[in-house]
């Protein structure tokens, strides 16, 4: 699974690493962190508002791998407090050298789902007892759900995960028999040119047309046209 710094990227519009620095003054944590899960690059879209070095350090040991932060969160539906995971010897190497950069081994993570399958990971971070912890997670939890899914929505909205999680997967026939549509060809002409039957054409039709959520052909052309699965005649 590889990472992509989405606070590296231009987003104009939506200060990422500003909004972190926010939750974080209003409700009293040290630390935030948000990652986005690509199920279909296996990739890790995120940005953070921890120390560099910690990020530099923390993509250089391949943590991304192995936190179970991330993967207990993605496996999850429910907020996954980070005391759950102290037996777990990963979480005690990642957070050993967390430690060092004065990142506490006391927060919270909260799984967000998406429509596409996708998944965004929100977590925050505060340095203190346990039931100091537990007392302000009880007061604030609600309000970082809706944060949680507030993020997630934003960077869904800048197309970065959404754009490929949106995009039908058609199989090649199905491209294929898209494009000689759209050069204008017939469905006999199609069955023609591939050698195969008149049905099968229409099969192919019907199953591009139900993943493009389109009523008739030229509709279902018209948005493999926009999605840049095939081209203008």
């Amino acid at each position: 699974m590889s990472v992509i710094d989405l606070s590296k990227s231009p987003f104009p519009q939506h200060n990422f690493r500003e909004l972190l620095d926010s939750v974080c003054e209003e409700y009293e944590l040290d630390f935030a962190a948000y990652a986005g899960i690509d199920p279909v690059a296996n990739k890790v879209h995120g940005f953070v508002n921890y120390p560099d070095e910690w990020q530099v350090h923390y993509v250089k040991k391949g943590f991304e791998h192995k936190d179970p932060t991330l993967l207990m969160g993605a496996r999850s539906i429910a907020p996954v407090d980070w005391q759950r995971l102290r037996d777990d010897q990963s979480f005690k190497t990642i957070f050993r050298a967390a430690n060092d950069f004065c990142i506490s081994e006391q927060g919270l993570t909260i799984p967000v789902r998406g429509p596409f399958g996708d998944i965004g990971l929100f977590s925050v971070t505060r340095d203190c007892p346990d039931r100091e912890w537990q007392l302000l997670k009880k007061k604030i939890l609600g309000n970082l759900q809706i944060t949680a899914v507030h993020l997630h929505d934003h960077v869904m909205h800048t197309n970065v995960l959404s754009k490929k999680l949106m995009q039908p997967l058609l199989s090649a026939r199905e491209i294929e028999i898209l494009q000689w549509i759209a050069a204008g060809k017939s469905q006999q002409d199609i069955a023609d040119i591939l050698s195969i039957s008149n049905r099968t054409v229409e099969v192919h039709l019907r199953s591009s047309r139900s993943k493009l959520s389109a009523l008739t052909t030229a509709q279902a052309v018209g948005r493999a046209i926009g999605s840049r699965l095939i081209f203008p005649g």
